[in-house]
């Protein structure tokens, strides 16, 4: 069916739309306005008009109450609120409409003028505008009123001089020293905010130098603003009444440690006796399951150490950062047998040593596959005593396609997988990190068995052993020494085998690899950091296969006669990989989020290609998402999978990928977004089955391009996105004719089924 609208059809529709939106003042009780919100204006003439914006967009933040929520210039929150009346009982369509979608009239007489008149006075005041003047009026129509606020600023006074306490003590002296590092900084506007935050940097300071029981309370800064027009001094003072033990340093005494501690259960009385003296920390675990190692290796402070707050903070970070202890508590009480020393105490209560967790999923992808996997795994949360954590999972899947050129060409997977993680690096050398993160060390050892059903099967075996570090929140290192992958096929079918003499490419699904050698990847990132109006996340990959062995065998593969291990020539390369993405806050409910994403891989010596396993792809829910998983590309070619039996896998040795996706919240859990995607792999070298898959100069005009509109469902638990896209370049067509855009067709199905692309995934796609 198809409905067709003329234009005084659509305004006559926004029309009612707007009437029905007006239509929310009949619900008001007799004698009541509904408030629309407050305006602040600002006079003054020294200040620009940037400065004047913020501050007026900052000032009208503080106005109380908030008027109720609006969209397109309608209220549908208050409007549900209005029509559900009044529920009889508290469940229902009704109380739901009501409460949840809806919210109730925001009215003139809930706000008090006078008050928030005096809130913006404060404000001005605090920002250094000493003779601002602030008046409240307000202005109605149609039973809706806007309040309105009017600020003459007034000047700003700036900060003239700035002085320190200059007496002889340890503790004035110890604040004097920080001056250097001071947020007070000479010609700059008077600011509380900055004037508040000095008296905690100053604080910050003085708990790195022992300094305990200080509090940013016992720092004065007094204002003078008798010094000159529009000048302040301020002078920076420590309270008299600051008691001794604030002016005392202190050390480190005893340590101890209840290592099995309940929060519902009196056991330090029932274990004290149980206690072990190990170094410098008095131990009490009466079942011996920790090794006193763990504790030395997480805890920062040593007996006779001067107490900071950055070793302070660290230690409890290890001890969360362990993953075996469900609560931390600490505390620090002053020593009874010396003076200014502290007695350290941490009580630690454990999670349960052993888990199961049972996983059930649901998959689909962009090539048309559904599928299920379940994942059981057994967990031991400190399996040598020392913190170590050991896991097993089995796992078993398939994905299947209802329709499609892989229809019946389902496949199976089932494996399991052994990983066991030490908190501490494992190496010949004694390495404590510094760091409030637990260095680890991880060995695992997995084996799958997949088969695609009419063509063949694969058997996989990995191994690998490395190291995990943070340096801080970030940066993040992860060093794999070895990382061995060998895979093995069987029960190639005929039919396969039919494929393969058609398209050779194919064939390298089926060969056998051999990769070993160490891999290397660092992580940066600051997107915790939401204040930022700008974030970014940048992690490096590098990937050195059979390098070494390579060279002491003379590895060659062009002399016809590659090396082997075990009867398999093992694969040698060097591959990197560069992912790096960029946020841009536009407003509190929209984002600007971009991906540049850069991989080149480089076989040499004992290979001629990258092992397929290892190539680079594009095309996919987290790829380009107007196009089926790893079907683009390498370069121009064509594998004219129409005419093909299934789709074929094209990857390549290089790659290049843009994305950019603008962001913004609709409503309730639901974000919307609008995106446009472009990449493409490349061989390194040519290849006479794939033609136009070699990198050239010409490489940017193969660029595939793609672009969509999806949603995003925040379920707090997770995000659920759905994203539709389509194609608006396609490199594989005659150079000259690859921009498809006058094809959009929207109205034709022939088209809507080759270009659309739905894809359902979990989380972002970057």
């Amino acid at each position: 069916m198809t409905i067709s609208l003329s234009k005084s059809g659509i305004f006559m529709i926004m029309l009612a739309f707007l009437i029905q939106g007006c239509s929310n003042l009949k619900y008001l009780p007799e004698g009541e306005f509904l408030y629309t919100g407050g305006k602040v204006n600002i006079e003054s003439d020294s200040i620009s008009k940037n400065k004047e914006k913020a501050l007026r967009i900052k000032l009208e933040t503080l106005l109380r109450p908030r008027p109720n929520s609006t969209f397109l210039g309608l209220r549908p929150k208050l409007y549900f609120y209005n029509i559900a009346g009044t529920p009889k009982k508290e469940k229902g369509f009704k109380y739901w409409l009501k409460n949840k979608m809806g919210e109730p009239p925001v009215l003139f007489s809930q706000v008090d003028l006078e008050y928030n008149a005096s809130l913006l006075q404060n404000y001005s005041e605090n920002k250094g505008y000493f003779n601002a003047k602030t008046t409240a009026d307000s202005t109605e129509r149609n039973r809706k009123v806007t309040a309105e606020y009017n600020i003459d600023l007034g000047i700003q006074y700036l900060i003239k001089e700035i002085t320190f306490p200059k007496d002889s003590s340890n503790l004035t002296a110890a604040i004097n020293n920080t001056r250097t590092a001071s947020f007070l900084k000479q010609g700059e506007a008077y600011d509380l905010d900055i004037i508040k935050a000095e008296r905690e940097r100053i604080d910050a300071n003085l708990k790195e130098e022992g300094y305990y029981y200080f509090n940013p309370d016992y720092v004065l800064i007094q204002v003078d603003s008798t010094v000159g027009t529009h000048q302040v001094n301020l002078n920076v003072k420590l309270k008299e009444e600051t008691p001794q033990k604030a002016r005392q340093t202190y050390t480190i005494n005893n340590i101890y440690i209840y290592a099995d501690y309940s929060i519902t259960e009196d056991t330090l009385s029932t274990t004290s006796a149980a206690a072990t003296i190990y170094k410098d920390f008095t131990i009490v675990d009466p079942e011996n399951k920790y090794k006193p190692q763990v504790f030395e290796r997480s805890l920062r402070f040593k007996k006779g150490d001067l107490y900071n707050r950055t070793d302070h903070n660290k230690s409890l970070n290890r001890l969360v950062n362990l993953g075996t202890f469900k609560f931390v508590k600490n505390q620090f009480r002053t020593s009874d047998s010396l003076e200014n020393t502290l007695d350290a105490y941490y009580y630690l209560t454990p999670l349960p040593k052993k888990s199961i967790r049972l996983e059930l999923l649901g998959k689909t992808n962009s090539a048309n596959y559904a599928g299920s996997e379940i994942n059981l795994s057994w967990s031991n949360r400190n399996a040598l005593r020392g913190a170590e954590l050991l896991t097993i999972k089995g796992f078993g899947g398939f994905e299947i396609q209802a329709s499609g050129q892989n229809q019946g060409y389902n496949i199976f997977k089932i494996g399991a997988e052994a990983a066991l993680t030490w908190p501490k690096l494992l190496t010949p050398f004694n390495i404590n990190s510094p760091s409030a993160f637990v260095p680890r060390t991880k060995a695992t050892l997995s084996y799958e068995y997949q088969t695609r059903s009419q063509l063949y099967g694969l058997n996989s075996f990995k191994s690998s052993f490395g190291y995990l570090w943070k340096e801080n929140i970030r940066k993040e290192h992860q060093l794999n020494v070895f990382d061995v992958t060998y895979v093995s096929p069987f029960s190639i079918t005929d039919l396969y085998k039919e494929q393969i003499a058609e398209n050779p490419s194919l064939g390298e699904v089926t060969q056998k690899q051999l990769i070993f050698g160490p891999t290397y990847s660092y992580t940066y990132t600051n997107t915790m950091e939401t204040a930022k109006k700008s974030t970014f996340y940048y992690q490096g990959k590098a990937d050195l296969a059979g390098n070494i062995t390579g060279l002491v065998t003379g590895a060659d593969i062009e002399s016809g006669n590659p090396s082997e291990i075990l009867g398999v020539a093992f694969s040698q390369y060097v591959k990197l990989e560069s992912d790096f993405r960029h946020y841009f806050k536009l407003s509190n409910k929209s984002q600007l989020a971009s991906r540049i994403m850069i991989g080149a891989g480089l076989p040499y010596g004992n290979s001629t290609k990258l092992p397929f396993i290892k190539q680079f792809s594009s095309g996919g829910t987290n790829s380009i998402r107007a196009f089926r998983a790893r079907s683009i590309g390498p370069g121009s070619y064509n594998p004219e999978v129409e005419s093909a039996t299934f789709l074929p896998d094209q990857t390549g040795d290089l790659k290049l990928e843009l994305n950019t996706e603008l962001r913004t919240d609709l409503f309730s859990i639901v974000e919307g977004a609008l995106f446009i995607d472009a990449g493409n792999v490349w061989l390194l070298n040519e290849d006479p089955e794939k033609p136009g898959a070699k990198l050239s100069k010409d490489f940017l005009k193969e660029l595939a391009v793609g672009t969509g509109a999806g949603l995003r469902f925040d379920l707090s638990f997770l995000i659920l996105r759905t994203d539709l896209a389509f194609p608006i370049r396609k490199p594989y067509l005659p150079d000259g004719n690859r921009w498809v855009l006058d094809k959009i067709d929207f109205g034709n199905r022939a088209w809507r089924k080759e270009n659309l692309v739905f894809n359902l995934a979990i989380g972002y796609p970057f």
